[in-house]
């Protein structure tokens, strides 16, 4: 094969790949390679990460559409006193069927980011999902149940944005979720995780952080109002801020599911229960 083929049909295989990102209705298929917030990291048991993706995947979707339901066409909210009156032919059904086909499909809300890493997984979301809202509504249902509706998932950690991990970066996007004049005084604590990172000392990183905090909240570490949860992984960290993360169990779902069922079922029952 000559070297103009070969550029010839790597190009064309190029363009292969680029379509394969789309949908045959031309609407994008949302994945993602990389880590990119707002979004929710999870925790998983190992060896189970594919499985945990699916869950999280059917969970996640189930809560947002309770939470932020999807507007319907109004094409589709039409009533079926119309159709009653006159019954559609067999081209009408035809064409109607076709039709709906040919619409486009409703944008993924959720993307899981490569990790490649054992017992880490990062969700994606696109608004209007809040990551924290979602999160914490899971979290209750749980510690009002008893019943996590995971089985391989382990803690939830939401993060509201992100940004590459140099120190400018970090200090904007925590002056923006911590920086609000308005917000009452509060009593905070920084819960600082760093995974496979070594570049900014953790101490370093904490004192810039507690900077970007207005004057009037102050530090308590032993019961503070909300906590700032920072998530380094690599070259990306997350930044969040929550309330009841020593309540939640640091967001546990499995401890939180184990203590409700020490309260029902007694201490010798301690294993948490799946919903089916």
């Amino acid at each position: 094969m000559s070297g103009a083929a070969k550029r010839s049909s790597a190009s064309q295989g190029g363009s292969d790949r680029r379509k394969k990102k789309y949908r045959s209705d031309g609407t994008p298929i949302w994945g993602k390679r990389f880590i990119d917030g707002p979004g929710i990291w999870v925790t998983c048991a190992k060896g189970k990460e594919k499985q945990a993706v699916g869950e999280i995947y059917d969970l996640f979707n189930t809560l947002a559409e309770e939470m932020w339901p999807e507007k319907q066409d109004a094409a589709d909210t039409k009533s079926d006193d119309a159709e009653d009156e006159e019954e559609l032919s067999i081209e009408a059904q035809i064409a109607n069927e076709v039709s709906a086909m040919k619409k486009p499909k409703a944008e993924q809300r959720f993307a899981n980011c490569q990790t490649n890493t054992p017992c880490l997984i990062f969700i994606s979301c696109k608004s209007p999902v809040d990551p924290v809202a979602l999160v914490m509504r899971y979290l209750h249902d749980v510690a009002k149940t008893g019943i996590t509706r995971t089985r391989h998932c382990l803690r939830f950690c939401p993060v509201s944005a992100s940004s590459v991990t140099n120190m400018p970066e970090i200090e904007a996007v925590c002056r923006k979720l911590v920086g609000s004049p308005d917000v009452i005084r509060l009593q905070y604590k920084i819960e600082l995780k760093m995974r496979n990172h070594t570049t900014i000392p953790r101490d370093t990183l904490i004192e810039a952080i507690a900077k970007c905090v207005p004057e009037g909240h102050s530090v308590d570490l032993s019961n503070p109002d909300v906590f700032v949860l920072v998530e380094l992984f690599k070259s990306v960290c997350g930044v969040s801020v929550v309330r009841e993360y020593n309540r939640l169990h640091k967001f546990n779902v499995v401890e939180i599911a184990s203590v409700r069922a020490k309260k029902e079922d007694g201490p010798e029952e301690t294993s948490n229960r799946i919903a089916s």
